[in-house]
C-alpha cells in the first residue's frame, strides 16, 4: 500500500484521523474540492450538514476511482466548513460515518478542518479536497 497512517508517540490520538501519513508511491493525485452536488450538479442536502458531508465524501471517492485510487491511497484531506463551530462536530462525524458505511472504508488520513465564511454556492455548507498517492 502506498499510504501508512499512524499516530506517533507524543502526539494526541484523535479518533477522526491519524496525525501522520507516510506515502511511498510515485504518483500524486490531487482531488479538487468536492461539494454536495449530485451527478447533475444539483445540491444534495440543502441546509443539512451531515447529508452534505456524506455527499462530499462520496464525490471524493468517485474522483479517486477515476484516477485509479481509493480512500486507502489518501494522504491528506482538507475540509472547509461554512460558519464552523465545535457544536457542528457531531453532524460532521455523522456525515463521514454514513459515507464510510456506503463505501466500506474508514477514512482517517491526516486532515485539516477550516471554518470559512462562505463557499462558491450559498447552499453549500462544506467542501472536501484530497491528496492521494498511488503506485
Amino acid at each position: 500500500m502506498a499510504i501508512t497512517l499512524l499516530n506517533p508517540e507524543g502526539l494526541p490520538k484523535v479518533d477522526a484521523y491519524r496525525q501522520v501519513a507516510i506515502a511511498t508511491g510515485s504518483r500524486l493525485v490531487f482531488i479538487a474540492g468536492q461539494v454536495a452536488w449530485d451527478t447533475d450538479g444539483v445540491t444534495v442536502g440543502e441546509g443539512d450538514l451531515a447529508a452534505q458531508v456524506e455527499q462530499c465524501y462520496l464525490n471524493v471517492a468517485t474522483a479517486l476511482a477515476g484516477a485509479g485510487a481509493s480512500f486507502d491511497n489518501v494522504a491528506k484531506l482538507t475540509l472547509y466548513v461554512v460558519d464552523w463551530a465545535p457544536d457542528k462536530m457531531p453532524l460532521l462525524v455523522d456525515g463521514i460515518a454514513r459515507a464510510a458505511g456506503k463505501l466500506g472504508v474508514t477514512p482517517v488520513p491526516p486532515g485539516t478542518l477550516l471554518g470559512v465564511a462562505a463557499l462558491d454556492v450559498p447552499e453549500h455548507l462544506v467542501e472536501v479536497e484530497a491528496t492521494a498517492v498511488i503506485d
